[in-house]
């Protein structure tokens, strides 16, 4: 009898290798970045903070910052050869595409490639990580046919980002908002977009490569354009009496409810009190609360009656709506934030590497000779 061989369809379930970033445990439903909740990371620490943390395992002294900081803002600006290319990007493209595109141009400006000591991958980490607001935000501008705005040295990261997009650093609650999506939005272990960098890493190619793969990843509305989604759903809502019948007619067509389930968290995102509770002071500074009466309404059903529960999209949409960003803006700030994550995988890939090469199981046709294209 023919051994049957056993399919992990989206390789579900199966531990590929090991990793010392971060820690998703389902049973618990936390998150950790090297052994930090990152509850207590939103609490206590500024997104710089976590950055040098998944890159450096270890959480910076006062000194340390200060030179981290001092390190990223002087980057930040990009070459005039660099915007040339930003502006000939056709204005009805994705953010998605721009900044993946752009991405793979800093690509150009060095010769790279994978198995080259830790400290060039780092210095390229941190050009990737200085660099990547100003594209985003430099594309931002000039899609809306308004002049773009050269990044600031004496703001914070999250604060220099708002301020080249808008013109403006607004009030402490929407930027301490602003920097906490970042901060859970930097990591989180194996998914999708990480996996991808990873397995570009683990043939040698180089960290801007890997980037560019892990960018397409997460342009995917079942990975980090899901948060676009979200926000289009609640807009075609519209008002939290519409709610309900909203919901019953997507379950009677089977159509897909964005922003709840996750493959990971079967109880529940851990990340999703922390930034609930920059939602409701962000509907508190815009005296704005119906989103978030919408999706009371769709969170209650979906508990009682499918016992799915909402993943971080779910409140990190609105939240970004009620900042002032265009919709198409939601993944690029996730690639703002997760470059972090993506780049601190590529580094400890490379520090134990092994080609990532899984198999398949074939069910095609069995082999068969060529016939003459007379007797086809």
């Amino acid at each position: 009898m023919a051994k049957t061989t056993r399919i992990y369809k989206g390789l579900d379930g199966v531990v590929v290798d090991e990793t010392a970033i971060s820690q998703v445990m389902p049973k618990t439903n936390s998150l950790t970045y090297r052994g930090y909740a990152v509850q207590e990371l939103c609490e206590r620490c500024c997104f710089e903070e976590v950055a040098y943390l998944l890159w450096y395992g270890e959480l910076p002294t006062r000194y340390e910052l200060s030179n981290f900081k001092k390190n990223e803002r002087r980057r930040r600006k990009i070459s005039r050869n660099h915007l040339a290319v930003i502006q000939r990007f056709p204005k009805r493209a994705h953010p998605m595409d721009t900044i993946r595109t752009s991405v793979s141009y800093l690509g150009t400006t060095e010769i790279a490639w994978g198995g080259e000591p830790a400290e060039a991958d780092m210095e390229r980490s941190m050009n990737l990580f200085s660099k990547i607001p100003t594209m985003i935000a430099t594309d931002y501008r000039l899609r809306k046919g308004k002049r773009r705005i050269e990044p600031r040295s004496d703001l914070s990261y999250s604060e220099n980002f708002l301020y080249m997009c808008f013109g403006r650093v607004p009030p402490r609650r929407v930027v301490k908002a602003f920097d906490i999506s970042l901060i859970l939005y930097a990591e989180h272990s194996f998914n999708a977009s990480t996996f991808a960098t990873r397995v570009v890493t683990s043939t040698m190619s180089d960290i801007y490569s890997s980037v560019t793969a892990g960018i397409g990843a997460l342009k995917g509305p079942l990975h980090g354009g899901a948060n676009e989604a979200v926000m289009n759903m609640l807009l075609e809502i519209g008002h939290p009496d519409r709610a309900e019948a909203w919901l019953r007619d997507a379950f009677k067509s089977k159509k897909v409810v964005m922003g709840f389930g996750h493959r990971v968290y079967k109880w529940g995102d851990s990340r999703v009190p922390t930034m609930r509770g920059c939602l409701e002071d962000l509907a508190l500074w815009k005296n704005d609360h119906k989103w978030i009466e919408i999706e009371d309404v769709l969170e209650k059903i979906m508990a009682e009656e499918k016992k799915i529960y909402p993943n971080l999209d779910y409140p990190a949409g609105p939240a970004y709506y009620m900042m002032g960003f265009d919709i198409d803006m939601y993944t690029p700030i996730f690639v703002m934030s997760r470059i972090t994550g993506w780049t601190a995988h590529c580094m400890e890939q490379n520090a134990a590497n092994r080609l990532i090469r899984p198999l398949s199981s074939y069910t095609g046709v069995k082999q068969r000779q060529v016939k003459p294209i007379a007797k086809r």
